[in-house]
């Protein structure tokens, strides 16, 4: 009898999942959704029956019944890297020009173009043709297991299609896309809110992310979220371009977006980006651009990437809806730099899916050369779609009450003395211990891409800050102190405190360049915290170390290099330092630099190499202890030449550097 019931739930399974695929990937339904509903109630009802036979990829383990406690960390395989934007044609030929000159002489170059779906990025993978794990895209590094809630969008399969490739059968793999919300479903999510009195969502990409976050995977599964995949990557097979990893995410069963086109010329990219600019409304879900990539995979390996983004791709972001409304006032914000900003004040308008009510005018200088006076008729957009900005003024509409607004003398919220200096533009509060500073100094050590404090929003920290619980970052690491105290507080009490406590005590476990990003050296963004991290493995030999020193790090300029001396050399910061080390933090890197063949070694690498591209051969170099330096000079222990190699080559050979070509770095490093 058991038997009978085996490969019925089998067979139900395989019906279930067919015409998943047909409704929630076709948009191809081929039966009711009664008829639906009752197969999978059928399903539901013999894995009762049988616990004994659900399995990881049944339609029914879709949602959990558990509630998610937490999102864990996970490092991604490959970096998830962003893309640099392009914002007319002109920056598009300019992005096909940089392509051909880094590709050797007489390559055949093709684009593909993909819409650029406005929403949340994903990684999954799959082990033996079965749904895994997804993780958010997080910092680029590392994102958050958000696993059980992705696994409730129906038109992802938990368990692909069998198909062969090259005599190999694919079943482990990565998957990468977007979470969206269609327009229709964030519509009728809205409707709900209003009906039940709460705040409305922003706008679809906002609402998308949100809701992957949710601890409740019943109610991510009534979302209606929606996926969009657009890479594949493995070991198992070798993939020879873009178009037919697209290709083979539709044989495996993903949603691919079919509005995507293979390019001959760059001409035919522009065409296509004109084209979707003026279609992008009749779409049922919302997109703010095009993605151009280079076709071909061996190409895309040669360009290599740069900082945190590719060589081999651009966003062409589409042109930003502009609004009129009034600048009703400017006021002052100060930033956790010093830095003074002043903020337009509007009289509130819908633009781009949601309400803007303020936004940034960056420094006086821009005030001044737009001619902003308060009560003027502005024009607004959205840069990018994304961040609020005032065009210009529309000056027929400029009436007597319009005012000229001057500069502040004194800090808004400490009224110290500002500073100005002839290098920048900006005004300063030169007073460390401005709450203003301090409040914006702690927010950005709890956050996420720093040190991940769970719990400790800027509400949080203006409240502690203002009761006197924190006037450091360092305080954070005192709170326990005041528990019981803290318990007390209105809207808090015994358990949101508990947790805030162990999401400090976890922060502890930190690695080096989170915390160094972390601390707020300005200009030290993540990105850069990494490599001064992988340089010098410690904080104590970079607060050692000189100008010349940091700056001859690969991508590492003289704004980061003057900057991190000028941190370090304050006797506030350095004591902040041995307070942190005190605390627990890590500030080392954990590496095993003695057992590795190219730990203490220099490197440099010039010219184009044919194996790899020069970003592969750094990470391996960095991967093996050694050092990737970005000037010619007498500490380098290798130079590593390309073909068509510049200047650098001619200064190593006029200092007699050993200088070695592709063949022996790849035996050096023993992959030849």
């Amino acid at each position: 009898m058991i038997q009978v019931n085996e490969n019925r739930i089998f067979l139900l399974r395989q019906t279930i999942r067919k015409h998943e695929y047909l409704y929630y990937v076709k948009n191809d339904p081929q039966i009711s959704d009664l008829e639906y509903d009752k197969l999978l109630e059928e399903l539901i009802e013999l894995e009762k029956k049988y616990p004994e036979l659900v399995t990881p990829d049944s339609p029914t383990q879709r949602v959990s019944s558990d509630l998610s406690k937490s999102f864990p960390e996970i490092k991604h395989s490959s970096p998830m890297l962003s893309l640099s934007n392009s914002y007319n044609q002109n920056e598009l030929l300019e992005f096909d020009r940089r392509v051909r000159e880094n590709l050797p002489d007489a390559e055949t170059i093709e684009y593909i173009c993909e819409l650029k779906i406005d929403g949340a990025s994903i990684s999954i993978r799959y082990r033996n043709g079965i749904y895994e794990k997804a993780v958010t895209r997080g910092d680029g590094t590392s994102g958050e297991d958000v696993t059980q809630n992705i696994k409730t969008i129906k038109s992802l399969p938990l368990k692909v299609n069998r198909i062969e490739l090259n005599g190999e059968t694919l079943q482990n793999f990565e998957v990468r896309g977007e979470i969206f919300l269609d327009l229709e479903s964030f519509n009728k999510i809205n409707e709900l809110r209003l009906l039940n009195e709460e705040k409305l969502f922003a706008n679809p990409r906002n609402s998308a992310a949100g809701t992957i976050k949710l601890h409740d995977s019943k109610i991510v599964a009534a979302r209606n979220l929606q996926v969009f995949l657009y890479y594949l990557f493995t070991e198992e097979i070798a993939i020879v371009s873009q178009n037919e990893n697209l290709k083979i995410l539709d044989e495996l069963g993903f949603k691919v977006n079919a509005n995507y086109k293979l390019c001959k010329n760059i001409n035919e990219v522009i065409e296509f980006c004109n084209e979707w600019e003026e279609k992008r409304d009749k779409l049922p879900y919302e997109i703010d651009g095009v993605v151009i990539k280079v076709n071909s995979k061996k190409q895309q390996e040669i360009l290599g990437t740069i900082a945190k983004s590719p060589r081999w791709a651009i966003a062409y972001k589409f042109k930003a809806k502009q609004v009129e409304t009034v600048l009703e006032n400017i006021t002052w914000q100060v930033g956790r730099t010093g830095a003074i900003t002043p903020v337009a004040e509007l009289k509130p308008i819908l633009l781009a899916g949601s309400t803007i009510s303020r936004a940034t005018l960056h420094n006086y200088d821009e005030i001044l050369r737009k001619d902003l006076r308060i009560n003027d008729t502005v024009i607004i957009e959205k840069g990018g779609d994304v961040i609020p900005k005032v065009v210009s003024v529309v000056k027929e509409k400029r009436g007597e009450n319009s005012n000229i607004t001057l500069p502040p003398e004194r800090c808004p919220e400490c009224r110290s003395e500002l500073i100005k200096t002839d290098e920048e533009v900006a005004l300063y509060c030169g007073n460390y211990s401005c709450p203003a500073q301090v409040k914006g100094r702690i927010i950005h050590f709890a956050s996420r891409g720093a040190m991940n404090i769970d719990g400790l929003g800027e509400a949080l920290v203006n409240l502690f800050v203002e009761k006197g619980y924190l006037n450091s970052i360092y305080d954070i690491y005192l709170l326990n102190n005041h528990r019981d105290e803290l318990i007390k507080i209105d809207r808090l009490g015994e358990k949101s405190i508990s947790n805030l406590l162990a999401s400090i005590e976890n922060s502890k476990s930190r690695p080096f360049e989170k915390v160094l990003f972390a601390i707020g050296i300005r200009y030290v963004g993540l990105g850069a915290a990494q490599k001064l991290a992988e340089h010098f493995g410690s904080i104590d030999k970079l607060m050692a170390a000189d100008t010349d020193a940091i700056s001859s790090i690969y991508e590492i300029g003289p704004s980061i290099s003057n900057s991190v001396i000028e941190f370090f050399s304050q006797q506030t910061n350095k004591d902040l330092i041995g307070k942190l080390k005190e605390a627990g933090l890590i500030f080392e890197k954990e590496t095993n630099q003695g057992e590795m063949k190219f730990s203490g070694k220099n490197f440099i690498i010039t010219g184009t190499l044919s194996s790899m591209s020069r970003d592969k051969a750094k990470d391996i170099i960095i991967a093996n202890g050694g050092k990737v330096l970005s000037a010619i000079s007498k500490n380098l222990t290798y130079v590593v030449v390309g073909e068509n190699a510049g200047s650098k080559y001619d200064k190593a050979l006029k200092l007699g550097l050993n200088i070695i070509d592709e063949e022996a770095f790849l035996k050096l490093t023993g992959i030849n």
